[in-house]
């Protein structure tokens, strides 16, 4: 089994539910809540550059709308990305990939960067998404590790950046080839809804070698259980509630 440097809490979408999530306002909540790591959602504009959403469209979090993908970066820049989550986030901007990057490594923050490609893009955000992670943490001891649902963009992005730690993630049910599919991608990890494991599939995916992530776990007592289990790491939005240990 790979070295592991990331611990066992990360900040789901940077601030949980206690900031607009993907802004710069999140990553500073998970600082201030003592977190180690934070996980992120990237994805192209319509000319390229990589910033920060989780949606397709625009609507839920931001003043904006439609498709991301048919706005350039300049547009973007523009949006309000936190007036819907509270007044006093008015003005938070989308930011930019780089901009995310730079204040991890200020601030010492480790990173899951889940590629989120647009409709249709996939191969092109996993490549360029995985190109420019590699070269914003250039000689940093702990690299971003990546992540996706989109089969393509992880492929894309194994082929682009090779060395840089890849997990696929998985939802509804629990895929019975997962070790032919980690073992194409050339996988860390494995990244699945907490609901789809048990102590056995736990046990079974790490004797192959293989960290387990879990997602999204608000509850303190499943985080510990899942911790017992042996699960590497937990994706949370209760910053407030699973504290990292002192």
């Amino acid at each position: 089994m790979q070295d592991w440097p990331y611990p066992y809490l990360f900040a789901h979408r940077g601030g949980g539910k206690l900031a607009p999530e993907n802004t710069l306002a999140g990553m500073a909540t998970a600082v201030q809540y003592g977190y180690g790591a934070v996980e992120f959602d990237v994805k192209l504009s319509l000319d390229g550059v990589a910033f920060l959403l989780h949606d397709d469209t625009l609507q839920r979090t931001s003043n904006g709308h439609g498709l991301a993908a048919e706005h350039d970066i300049a547009a973007l820049s523009r949006l309000d990305g936190g007036s819907w989550f509270a007044p006093r986030f008015a003005g938070e901007p989308l930011p930019t990939f780089a901009t995310i990057a730079a204040y991890c490594r200020a601030h010492r923050l480790l990173a899951n960067v889940e590629i989120k490609p647009c409709p249709g893009r996939e191969a092109k955000t996993g490549r360029e998404v995985a190109l420019l992670a590699a070269e914003l943490w250039q000689g940093h001891p702990a690299p971003p590790l990546l992540s996706s649902f989109a089969w393509e963009a992880l492929l894309a992005a194994r082929d682009a950046a090779p060395q840089l730690p890849r997990g696929w993630l998985i939802e509804e049910q629990w895929p019975e080839d997962w070790p032919a599919r980690l073992a194409e991608l050339q996988a860390v990890s494995l990244h699945s809804d907490h609901q789809l494991l048990t102590a056995e599939r736990v046990a079974v995916v790490r004797a192959a070698g293989y960290r387990v992530l879990a997602y999204t776990v608000n509850d303190p007592a499943r985080a510990a259980e899942l911790r017992q289990w042996g699960v590497d790491g937990i994706f949370t939005d209760a910053l407030d509630r699973i504290r990292p240990e002192s």
